[in-house]
């Protein structure tokens, strides 16, 4: 399963991007991720990362499925 990330730095339009860590290449540096651990899939990452983030929002790269636009 795959191991994700939520960047602590906002995107413009105020979105905190949820990265699968083992095949994105649009990560974030290592100083700017919070570790979201394992999930079967983004659903369940940027699930987690709201509980902080209510803005997050899945990588048009390599969440695509739960990326909002």
């Amino acid at each position: 399963m795959p191991f994700y990330c939520v960047n602590t730095n906002a995107q413009l339009n105020g979105d905190h991007e949820v990265h699968d860590v083992g095949s994105c290449n649009h990560l974030p540096a290592p100083r700017h991720r919070v570790d979201l651990g394992v999930h079967p899939d983004c659903r369940g990452a940027v699930k987690k990362a709201k509980e902080t983030y209510t803005t997050a929002n899945g990588c048009c790269y390599c969440s695509p499925d739960c990326n909002t636009g």
